[in-house]
């Protein structure tokens, strides 16, 4: 898609944050799934089925060792995407462990995938919904943090914001939840794929993530929990491959992962998601993560310069704990309006309120028009995205 020419210019991809592109080795391991070993899982012991199995088992380990699992493939649930994650947890762990009057505390910042399960929460069985504030300076205001998680059972917050690219402190946040007896769930949709993820360091209890945000395919998503959490979570989903037994007069459930994956998985994904995984890890997180810095701060830097009072960049302009996601609110014109015209251009990015509405009402905002970069983003990006922004701030002006 790279190589693509949109209305006889190159394409340029500036919406990693909504969804990445992935490289051909992870199109070619889901091709030779289809081509060479397309069965079902955990069920035939015919070569094939038993490929296929390996393949999936296989992407449960590689998504392991890359977050640094503790126990690896035994806390390892693939979902659907960071959405069903969020669902899975809310319906499984939520409704299995809190009770009327129980505390949730998130954050201004969330994307609606960890806001809308828990309110649904909250109207089943009465459960409390408490929010970190975010300050002028687009972080999260922790001055009250401690009376927040009084009494608090999940401390539930991204590792960074896909509107502002604001980082949190997560080992820091880890650490206060526990000191208040609540487990720390992390949304790692924005995280997984620009910095090194290790849950063992991080401290957190609970991660989710979705593949096409780390250069893999749609339609698989990752949900880890400490194996002894996992251990006693209830199904999320009933059918076949998630059952020890069925009975006339009831089931029993298989123990592991497997417990949350009824009916048949994404085969292909995982053969794609297990792709992706090798092929950052070649690239080093830590090398993904210094030069999508780079990045930023070469544009950060250049808007501010030549678009100065023109454009608001709505998020951190310090490059300190901030990821390659940049909110633009161009005076007097609508996010949509600018990016169309930046799509004559081939430029792509994202207008909207990026499933994020309570942070937009947050800064009196309605849309905002989001580039972000990812590894395969280059500084002539930046170049042609100024170019075109150049050109609908004098059309409109």
């Amino acid at each position: 898609m790279m190589s693509r020419m949109v209305r006889g210019l190159p394409l340029t991809y500036l919406d990693t944050s909504a969804t990445s592109l992935p490289p051909r080795p992870v199109i070619e391991a889901m091709s030779r799934y289809y081509e060479l070993r397309h069965s079902n899982v955990h069920r035939g012991v015919y070569l094939t089925a038993e490929e296929s199995t390996a393949v999936y088992e296989g992407a449960r380990k590689d998504v392991g060792t890359f977050i640094n699992a503790p126990n690896g493939v035994n806390e390892v649930v693939f979902t659907k995407n960071a959405t069903e994650s969020f669902n899975l947890l809310a319906k499984s762990w939520g409704a299995a462990n809190l009770k009327p009057g129980d505390a949730v505390v998130l954050s201004v910042m969330e994307h609606h995938a960890n806001i809308v399960p828990w309110f649904q929460l909250r109207d089943q069985i009465g459960i409390e919904i408490r929010f970190i504030p975010v300050g002028d300076d687009y972080r999260l205001d922790l001055n009250s943090l401690d009376e927040l998680l009084d009494g608090a059972k999940l401390l539930s917050v991204t590792g960074m914001s896909n509107v502002l690219g604001t980082i949190n402190p997560i080992k820091q946040l880890a650490q206060a939840a526990h000191d208040h007896g609540a487990l720390m769930a992390i949304d790692a949709a924005q995280t997984i794929a620009h910095s090194p993820v290790d849950v063992g360091d991080l401290g957190v209890d609970f991660l989710a993530f979705s593949a096409h945000k780390m250069l893999g395919p749609t339609g698989i998503g990752v949900l880890w929990a400490r194996e002894e959490i996992l251990a006693n979570m209830p199904p999320f989903l009933g059918g076949g491959g998630m059952i020890a037994d069925v009975r006339l007069d009831g089931f029993t459930p298989t123990s592991g992962p497997a417990r949350f994956e009824a009916g048949t998985p994404p085969i292909a994904e995982a053969a794609g998601l297990s792709a992706a995984v090798r092929y950052l890890s070649n690239l080093g997180m830590a090398n993904v993560a210094q030069y999508e810095h780079d990045l930023t701060l070469d544009a950060l830097t250049r808007l501010h310069e030549t678009f100065h009072g023109q454009v608001r960049v709505i998020g951190p302009n310090s490059v300190t704990d901030r990821g390659g996601v940049i909110s633009l609110d161009v005076e007097g014109v609508h996010a949509h309006d600018i990016a169309q015209v930046l799509d004559e251009f081939g430029v792509c990015v994202r207008p909207g309120h990026h499933c994020a509405k309570p942070l937009m009402r947050r800064f009196g905002l309605s849309a905002t028009a989001r580039a972000s970069f990812g590894p395969y983003s280059l500084t002539q990006d930046t170049d042609v995205l100024l170019e075109a922004l150049a050109h609908a701030i004098k059309l409109f002006g």
